[in-house]
């Protein structure tokens, strides 16, 4: 391994070499596609003579006058293609006027540089003093450094004066302004400190990190003086320049380490290289660094935030692909709404049939119970706005604030909420997550979020709707089966009476009587297998609502279950208790529910029976400890006609309880959890005790 000296020519050699392909390859290509227009042969003069500057670079050093006098004309090509640029791309005559000046003096003070290069390469040959030579040098550098510092300016004005300029533009003023920072610190350097090797072999792979930038930017074939961008090579145009741009560094602080060292010199080398390789993997994957990546990426790069022919791509894949866990429609919505924003998780808010709005999907995240109080949350929503959850915090006492349910404010995390509206309906509304970086809501957000909103309401109206749909084919295949069991009944009956009209004339023969007592029992038994078969009641008829001692009620229900079951009754304040309902329906609805809790409890495991008053309602609660039932299901399946858990169970018991509970104007609500059992809740007006006027 050589010494210090040797590395550094070598890395100087390599960078620039790098440089000038990179920079020749550019120019080639802008070259083919030309077309003859003058701004687009300014431009490929540009980068065949930087090209040309760093091969001279990397061949003889940089130290050479010839070197000095292609740095000149490298800078006067870019400042010619800046004049272009200003003449093309600035709107306003005043500042066009005073770029174009700013220029000018720019390149007036390059061309001194070029002559001082020229007289250095004359006076080489030639016994100059050392002391002329040394003041020569000076004033070059002083040039220089004042050539960098008016070409940054320039840069920077330009970028100023052309406000929202495309991405492309942008990156490419980006890549100059790096180029001629580059100069601006290697000059100082040596005018202050003399030649330093290690940086000049730094700026050789950071102008190969240029050219990377003025590749990515691009350039149109109408356009010359507005290279355009794609979003997905800015990306990777950036992270190779990044990584390039590491690399480059952690070469020179590994050569620097080596170099101070000593005997320990390749110790110190080798850990650099690693801690740098471990820090890039760390860098890289961090979800934070990635998404403040893309935001400034779009901020600065691009005239709107999104790509939107590859964000509704993704969008629509995302919603319609279940993906290999068989994600449901409302996870798939959720995640394909959170992905567009980058943010972590999200929930989906569905509409109940009370109009309140209740956990229906969650991407990332844990469902909270609903709020029974959100009904003004979900009048608000209807409206179509979007919800930025920070803007109502900041403004705690305004008329919108009361709006949203408190559980949504105190939530950090809560970050906006997407409505989804199907024509003029609320259909739902998704709650967003914080993205990694935190940023405030801006019209293009609030416009592509309105709209993959509406997009999302109708892949759920087409999803309820198939599911209507199959509701009612389930309906029909279940009067299909009613119809063949009335049938069946019809058959029965006409066996009965036919046994009755013949009992009248072979009362008295002994075997006609055995064979009437087979064929009744026959017909009981297909009776009794019929009704099983048909599993619920006939409900059909109205029975109006009363008065009805509910106590009684409740207490008569557990006495007919109590050879079958233990059942326990507790009745608070353990007096006459009436409600408002239908004797008969409420007693089916205690039939049914009692008969569940029988059935999921072990045996010997009583069945609670609870009543109590409170609040002008009364609450009959059925309790069981049995196995009980996940939130998914009973948020899902539980009251869907046609869904048991029950081998041989039709479904619609626990629907069928609900309706009726609805019919008497009262409500029917469930918790379970697994292992611990279930309690359903029937609550009903309670009526007036009839006991002091009976």
């Amino acid at each position: 391994m050589g010494g210090p000296a040797e590395v550094d020519v070598t890395l100087i050699l390599w960078g620039h070499a790098l440089a000038a392909l990179l920079f020749g390859t550019l120019a080639l290509t802008e070259a083919r596609g030309a077309g003859g227009r003058p701004p687009r042969h300014i431009l490929v003069a540009a980068l065949a003579v930087t090209s040309l500057w760093a091969l001279i670079v990397a061949g003889i050093g940089a130290g050479d006058p010839i070197v000095h006098l292609l740095l000149g004309a490298r800078n006067l090509a870019w400042l010619g293609w800046l004049i272009v640029l200003i003449r093309h791309s600035t709107t306003r005559e005043g500042i066009s006027r005073a770029l174009a000046a700013l220029c000018m003096v720019v390149a007036l003070v390059t061309l001194l540089t070029v002559g001082l290069a020229i007289g250095q390469g004359i006076a080489a040959p030639t016994s100059v003093p050392t002391a002329l030579a040394a003041a020569m040098e000076q004033t070059r550098l002083a040039l220089v450094m004042m050539a960098a510092l008016g070409s940054l300016v320039l840069v920077q004005h330009l970028a100023g004066a052309q406000g929202r300029a495309q991405g492309g533009l942008r990156l490419a003023l980006a890549a100059l302004g790096v180029m001629w920072g580059l100069d601006l610190l290697l000059t100082a350097v040596t005018y202050v400190e003399g030649w330093v090797p290690a940086l000049a072999a730094l700026r050789g792979f950071a102008m190969a990190a240029v050219a990377g930038l003025l590749a990515a930017a691009g350039s149109r074939a109408d356009d010359a003086a507005a290279p355009a961008l794609s979003r997905t090579a800015a990306m990777r145009s950036l992270a190779s320049v990044a990584v390039l741009i590491y690399a480059a560094t952690t070469a020179l602080v590994a050569h620097l380490a080596a170099a101070i060292g000593g005997s320990h010199g390749r110790i110190y080398e080798t850990a650099v290289v690693f801690g740098a390789a471990a820090a890039l993997l760390a860098l890289a994957s961090t979800p934070w660094l990635r998404a403040w990546t893309r935001v400034k990426v779009a901020k600065h790069l691009f005239r709107h935030r999104y790509d939107y022919r590859t964000e509704w791509q993704r969008f629509t894949a995302t919603l319609g692909d279940p993906g290999p866990g068989g994600d449901p429609l409302g996870v798939r919505i959720v995640r394909a709404v959170a992905d567009l924003t980058d943010s972590p998780a999200g929930l989906l808010l569905a509409m109940a049939e009370d109009e309140r709005m209740i956990p229906a999907a969650a991407w990332n995240c844990d469902p909270q119970d609903p709020d029974p109080a959100d009904l003004a949350f979900a009048r608000h929503l209807a409206t179509g706005r979007i919800v930025a959850l920070d803007v109502i915090r900041a403004d705690a006492g305004g008329a919108e604030a009361a709006c949203i349910p408190a559980a949504l404010l105190a939530d950090p995390m809560a970050w906006v909420v997407v409505p989804l509206l199907h024509g003029e309906r609320l259909a739902g509304a998704i709650v967003l997550a914080r993205p990694p970086v935190d940023r405030a809501l801006d019209w293009e957000d609030l416009d592509l979020l309105r709209v993959v909103g509406r997009q999302a309401a109708s892949y759920l109206a087409e999803d309820r709707a198939h599911a209507a749909l199959a509701d009612a084919a389930r309906f029909e295949e279940f009067n299909r089966r009613f119809a063949f069991l009335l049938h069946d009944i019809k058959n029965v009956a006409s066996q009965v009476t036919l046994v009755a009209r013949n009992a009248e004339r072979h009362a008295d023969n002994a075997e006609f009587r055995a064979d009437m007592v087979a064929t009744l029992r026959e017909s009981g038994a297909r009776m009794t297998a019929l009704l099983a078969r048909l599993g619920q009641h006939d409900a059909s008829r109205p029975e109006p609502l009363r008065a009805v001692d509910a106590a009684a009620l409740v207490a008569r229900a557990a006495a007919m279950r109590r050879a079958q079951h233990p059942v326990e009754v507790e009745i608070l304040p353990g007096e006459p208790i009436h409600v408002m309902a239908a004797p008969g329906r409420l007693a089916q609805v205690l039939d049914h529910l009692i008969q569940n809790a029988v059935e999921a409890s072990d045996r010997g495991v009583p069945v609670r029976l609870r009543v109590e008053v409170g609040d002008g309602a009364v609450a009959i609660e059925v309790i069981d400890r049995g196995g009980g039932m996940s939130p998914g299901f009973v948020r899902d399946q539980l009251f869907r006609p046609f869904v048991s858990t029950k081998p041989n169970g039709f479904g619609i018991g626990a629907y069928e309880a609900r309706e009726l509970v609805r019919a008497m104007d009262g409500r029917l609500d469930v918790s379970s959890r697994e292992g611990e059992g279930t309690r359903f809740r029937i609550l009903l007006a309670a009526a007036a005790m009839l006991d002091a006027a009976a």
